[in-house]
């Protein structure tokens, strides 16, 4: 079985009640397990040929995320900016999402207020979606990335004019 084959077979088991799936052939052993154990391949002298994070529960919860760069890196991240503008960063790297799902609003818009510790993003990390806030209260100019983009650590989210 290859992986591509493995692949397919964990995105059939994804939404069963089906916690633990065996599979063998030719000497070959496939387990697979949903929850914190991991999937495992394992041929006929046991020793394992490659592992893979078991299938993640579809809904996760979001978890908080407040990172603040030390302050020389913001500074020299800042440079170019208008007066009492600065960066939102990611304080981490994974996909951006501007909502909390496709037929929601955005969580900010350019020209709007927010207040520090109010939410401006998602980002998806390990299939788990960690909420950006703000560490600052002040106006959206500048929002910097589309949805659905993948996002480095430090990228600049947004452009914020602190008030």
């Amino acid at each position: 079985m290859n992986i591509k084959e493995v692949k397919e077979l964990i995105r059939m088991l994804d939404g069963t009640d089906i916690v633990e799936f065996n599979y063998e052939s030719e000497g070959s052993k496939l387990i697979i397990k949903k929850g914190n154990d991991v999937i495992s391949h394992i041929s006929t002298n046991h020793v394992p040929v490659a592992t893979v994070p078991a299938v993640a529960p579809i809904a996760m919860p979001a978890a908080q995320v407040n990172y603040q760069a030390p302050p020389q890196v913001a500074e020299e991240k800042n440079e170019g900016l208008g007066p009492n503008q600065v960066y939102i960063p990611a304080p981490m790297v994974g996909t951006f999402y501007a909502a909390p799902s496709p037929e929601s609003d955005p969580y900010v818009q350019v020209g709007q207020v927010i207040e520090v510790g109010q939410v401006v993003c998602i980002i998806e990390a390990m299939k788990l979606m960690n909420e950006i806030e703000s560490e600052w209260r002040g106006k959206i100019v500048d929002i910097l990335v589309e949805n659905a983009q993948p996002v480095e650590f430090g990228q600049p989210l947004f452009i914020l004019e602190k008030t």
